[in-house]
């Protein structure tokens, strides 16, 4: 749409510029649509104009967000009738995860080195390695493992291994919070790793909020998460904008407000700050690299979260089929409305069945 609008219709840019533009902001981190509306947005009124694009892209969406997310808990909690239409929500969207996970690895032109190195990171973990070692681990071993040394190559992985053993055991749990007592600041900071760590599409993103909202800091269930994954999905926006219901569960209006303006954050500043000396350190190949092992590792992670989120939630026959429909609808169906149609039509399914 983007590329309709600015090279066909507007004439803004040539193909050619468009193409450059969107090969930076897809190896970068961060939702690589909402980057182009900035760099474009800045070509047009300078910083002033990126900023506004950016707004423009992301605005929308968040306001609905909190609009579903007022309904949710006013309504959507207490009512049995959307209850069930949750019930259909939760199985879809698993399913949901998992194609994203295959669409992301596909999207990275996954070979059996980046295959051993998303499922070494999977189990990582699965046992509980803080993905802050997990991933750049993931990065240094693809970039070496491409390398022409061989030697060396096994003698820094065998280093890193045995780093990550001892990182493992000596780095500080992060601190558990709840509901009454999160600050500010943690809410922020769930929401700008969230958006640095964000590889390959919004799907990236759901491992690490999901640790600090569910497992970390308590603020909802995994059922609530995946809730509020499912209202963004219905969505005429970006599916990481789910983020925004995760920041009222943690700390309201405000929470809402916060985490979503952190997770655009960085995305702003690559691109309002850094556009030209990032177009230059791209064309590195070992940056390439790095980042492909670094989305393997991210893979890994969001693979372990949705077998968990799986485990958990899919618990009945029901809802395996469900499961089980929607990833086959999923994977068959190319347009850009399958997600909403898989969703809805998953929330009826349960009504209906629970009603019978």
């Amino acid at each position: 749409m983007i590329r309709k609008e600015l090279v066909e219709e507007e004439k803004w840019v040539t193909n050619e510029h468009f193409n450059r533009a969107l090969a930076v902001y897809q190896v970068l981190p961060g939702p690589e649509a909402h980057e182009l509306c900035v760099y474009f947005g800045m070509l047009a009124g300078r910083r002033w104009g990126g900023f506004l694009a950016g707004m423009g892209f992301m605005l929308p969406g968040f306001l609905l967000m909190l609009l579903l997310t007022w309904f949710y808990i006013q309504y959507g909690i207490k009512s049995p009738t959307f209850q069930f239409i949750f019930i259909g929500f939760q199985a879809s969207v698993i399913a949901l995860i998992f194609i994203g996970t295959y669409r992301i690895g596909r999207h990275v032109h996954m070979n059996v080195k980046l295959l051993i190195i998303a499922a070494v990171s999977a189990g990582l973990y699965f046992i509980g390695t803080s993905f802050f070692i997990v991933l750049p681990l993931a990065g240094v071993v693809y970039t070496v493992l491409t390398g022409k040394n061989k030697a060396f190559t096994a003698l820094l992985i065998i280093m890193l291994l045995i780093s990550i053993i001892n990182l493992s055991f000596t780095l500080p749990e992060i601190s558990q919070g709840t509901l009454n007592n999160t600050s500010p600041f943690e809410i922020f900071f769930t929401g700008f790793k969230g958006g640095i760590l964000t590889f390959g599409g919004a799907y990236t993103v759901i491992p690490f909020i999901q640790q600090d909202a569910v497992i970390n800091n308590e603020w909802m269930t995994n059922k609530q998460f995946l809730d509020g994954i499912a209202l963004s999905g219905i969505l005429p926006a970006p599916l990481i904008i789910f983020t925004a219901f995760v920041g009222y569960f943690a700390g309201g209006w405000l929470g809402a407000t916060i985490i979503t303006a952190a997770i655009f954050l960085p995305s702003f500043c690559f691109t309002l700050i850094g556009h030209r000396f990032l177009q230059k350190v791209i064309e590195n190949k070992a940056l390439h690299n790095f980042l492909d092992g670094v989305t393997a590792g991210v893979i890994g992670l969001i693979a372990t979260t949705a077998l968990q989120l799986l485990i958990t939630t899919i618990t009945d026959v029901f809802s395996i089929i469900i499961f089980t429909i929607s990833l086959i609808t999923l994977y068959l169906l190319k347009s850009k409305f399958a997600v909403a149609f898989v969703i809805i039509g998953s929330g009826i399914i349960s009504l209906v069945y629970n009603n019978i």
